[in-house]
């Protein structure tokens, strides 16, 4: 065990310059260098870069961001579902030897040795002259980022996690509380804010590249875990937050294809098409498409792309207020058009995609209106789209729907997509900013973020006060007056089908967590009908369709450390529960 580890960390120091990163603007450019030692492969400044790059190549990967954070952060709160092979999702069954919790587990260790073994290949370069004190200043910056986020990631979801600080390792180590891994997480930020370049003095050609803002914001995030709320406000006070990261004027633009690495983006993972690279299953794994993803075309409804596996609660859909316009840019159902004003400027909304436009010619209800004409929405309330098997609730994704380039469809269809992947955005640090706030009793200042985002959400001004609108029957629900709850409602309603809302539900406690969700998707009556005021007809069953009434326990907040790492380290003791 202790030569494989050591191993494979030199591997990571040199066979990782292999992997294609030809990202956004190309600031992740590698040469291909596969052997050699140290001395004859980091010998020039776009060497070591190409190391650095390594780092930000753990996260372009589809099954880590769809199947382990994306899942975790939706799944858990049951605002969506899962179809398909991993529905255990939906009762909090997942287990010990699940594919997407390894991948969740070895990729991240993978960016983390990755990380250890940059720091010091740049202090070796910048002695030989190789680096400047700026470039090695940069790149040593981002290695502390890259390896404190992906431990934010992971204390978030198992909880306390071997940490892994050196180049080499026994691979023995056991789990530090989770705790300690968070104040490691702090620990690296404040090494990244004090050498990473500010958003306003960072290249245009190294866009998407890790800042002092983003780092200023995960720190805060990172404290907000271990209740230092006083700290937390400290860094998202910072004013390379508040002076250089806004929120975008229309809601509809955060998410928008045409709208990547945008003004109120802290962080995200970049993603291109590379000049000759296809978009489907054959081309997507191997360059010159390795920059692709299918995580936005897993929410799309099976009648569009023959997946459909994930899909939405229409508890979330009835909970927004009226008005709020973050509702269809969220989540859309039976009868819906979509609200992507790129989809809509370019495909002319739903009728634009293959499976529609063909269907439609050929005859297929599936894809004809109630009026006779082709589908322009979601289905149809009389025919909603249920999947093949009916097991869906007819309701999706649509943050996940904005990359007009994805045709649909199956086989040699564009499926394959390069829209980017917004882990942190300026309005979640406003929504934390107003809860760290309500912990310190600055209730008017919690009140003052929390009308920001909500403003911005209803393109104006917004209504004074909230409602729980989660009842399944759409009627509207009690106003809340309790300041927590309000932020809480506002993670939901704000950054559902991103990256972080079950993680920020976790981090203001358990209980809360618990209590929020249940509330927040009340009890499911088996017969329930998820179509909102549905027109009678023979095509509609009036049957539940895709829906679980189960609510996560203490240990479901935690996910199991895969069975595959304790096998290779004893030392690891799984979570209760599992």
């Amino acid at each position: 065990m202790r030569r494989i580890i050591k191993i494979s960390v030199v591997l990571i120091v040199f066979a990782s310059i292999v992997v294609p990163l030809a990202c956004k603007r190309n600031f992740l450019t590698q040469t291909n260098t596969f052997q050699g030692t140290a001395d004859a492969t980091f010998n020039k400044p776009a060497d070591v870069i190409s190391l650095v790059n390594a780092i930000y190549d753990t996260y372009q990967n589809s099954d880590l961001l769809k199947k382990c954070i994306w899942y975790r952060a939706n799944f858990s709160t049951h605002d969506f579902f899962n179809w398909g092979g991993d529905v255990f999702w939906n009762n909090y069954q997942i287990p010990a030897t699940f594919g997407g919790v390894t991948t969740f587990w070895n990729q991240s260790y993978i960016g983390i040795a990755r990380a250890n073994a940059a720091f010091g290949v740049i202090k070796t370069a910048l002695g030989k002259g190789i680096l400047t004190q700026a470039l090695a200043d940069r790149l040593t910056g981002e290695a502390y980022f890259l390896r404190g986020m992906t431990y934010y990631y992971l204390a978030s979801a198992f909880g306390g996690v071997p940490l892994e600080l050196n180049a080499v390792t026994d691979g023995l180590t056991p789990r530090s509380s989770r705790d300690s891994v968070f104040k490691q997480v702090v620990s690296d930020m404040q090494q990244a804010e004090n050498l990473l370049l500010s958003k306003t003095t960072l290249p245009p050609s190294d866009l998407g590249r890790a800042t002092k803002g983003a780092a200023y914001a995960f720190e805060g995030a990172a404290r907000m875990w271990l209740k230092d709320y006083t700290g937390a406000l400290a860094a998202y006070n910072n004013t390379e937050l508040t002076n250089n990261y806004h929120l975008m004027t229309n809601f509809a633009d955060v998410n928008e294809y045409d709208h990547q690495n945008n003004d109120e983006s802290l962080f995200e993972v970049q993603f291109e098409v590379p000049s000759g690279g296809t978009q489907d299953w054959g081309g997507s794994w191997q360059p010159p498409g390795g920059e692709l993803g299918w995580i936005d075309s897993f929410s799309w409804p099976e009648e569009i792309t023959q997946q459909g596996y994930d899909y939405g609660n229409p508890a979330l859909w009835n909970s927004y207020q009226s008005g709020d316009k973050r509702k269809l840019l969220t989540i859309v159902g039976p009868g819906d058009t979509l609200a992507s004003p790129g989809i809509v400027r370019v495909l002319g909304g739903i009728k634009g995609y293959i499976p529609v436009y063909q269907g439609f010619a050929a005859g297929n209800q599936t894809y004809t209106g109630d009026d006779g004409k082709i589908l322009n929405t979601v289905g149809t309330l009389t025919r909603p789209w249920y999947g093949s098997d009916k097991g869906r609730t007819g309701y999706f994704c649509s943050k996940k729907w904005r990359d007009y380039n994805l045709t649909g469809n199956y086989g040699p269809q564009k499926i394959f997509g390069d829209q980017n992947q917004i882990l942190l955005r300026y309005a979640e640090v406003l929504l934390s900013r107003a809860e760290c706030k309500v912990h310190t009793g600055d209730i008017p200042g919690a009140m003052a973020d929390l009308k920001l985002v909500r403003d911005r959400a209803w393109g104006g001004t917004s209504p004074a006060i909230m409602q729980d609108s989660a009842n399944f029957d759409g009627t509207p629900g009690q106003p809340i007056t309790d300041p927590l709850q309000m932020v809480l409602s506002e993670y939901r309603h704000e950054l559902s089908g991103e990256y972080s809302v079950f993680f920020d539900l976790c981090r203001a406690g358990t209980d809360v967590a618990i209590a929020f969700i249940k509330s927040a998707n009340g009890t499911v009556d088996a017969s329930y009908n998820p179509v909102p005021n549905p027109a009678p007809g023979p095509t509609h069953d009036g049957k539940q369709h895709g829906l679980y009434n189960t609510t996560p326990t203490a240990n479901n907040c935690l996910l199991p450390i895969p069975q595959g790492a304790i096998a290779l380290n004893p030392n690891l003791k799984q979570n209760p529960g599992y």
